[in-house]
């Protein structure tokens, strides 16, 4: 019997054959590697006395590429992909929204000024501690102070 790297010279254009006959664009290389596994088997099951082994191995690697179309055309039926349209409709779950005035007047009993403005600032608009210095016309090192001041004294009143 011949190496099945001889086999495999001899019987790679039938491979390639097949796959332009099944029409397959996507995924060549992985059918042709499937092709190769194929042809593998083939050699390894082939009977001398029931037939000829080009028309055996033919209808194996066939064979064996057809089920693998099969395989992925099944899963790919399987998995849907939602319309652009689709994706316009969902709400974001996980839209950050800012707290109400009320709720950050009431966090803001017990602050300084300063530390009062860093939160009115900080969390109903959103502002960086560069931002909340250039507004006040103050330091950025002042702004830290009152943020540093303001996150101690939150966690002095409410984490227990």
């Amino acid at each position: 019997m011949e190496s099945f790297h001889e086999i495999q010279k001899q019987f790679e254009p039938m491979i390639h054959k097949i796959i332009l006959s099944l029409h397959i664009f996507r995924d060549r290389e992985e059918f042709y590697q499937t092709g190769l596994i194929a042809l593998w088997e083939a050699a390894q099951n082939f009977n001398p006395d029931k037939g000829v082994f080009a028309a055996f191995a033919y209808s194996y690697i066939k064979g064996r590429m057809l089920t693998e179309l099969k395989q992925k055309t099944k899963l790919h039926d399987r998995q849907t992909y939602p319309k652009e349209e689709f994706w316009e409709l969902v709400e974001d779950e996980w839209q950050e929204t800012p707290l109400s005035l009320e709720t950050l007047l009431a966090y803001c009993e017990g602050l300084t000024a300063g530390q009062a403005k860093w939160v009115m600032y900080t969390f109903r608009d959103m502002l960086t501690v560069r931002e909340i210095a250039e507004k006040e016309e103050v330091s950025v090192g002042a702004v830290k102070k009152w943020r540093h001041g303001a996150k101690e004294r939150l966690k002095e009143e409410y984490i227990k």
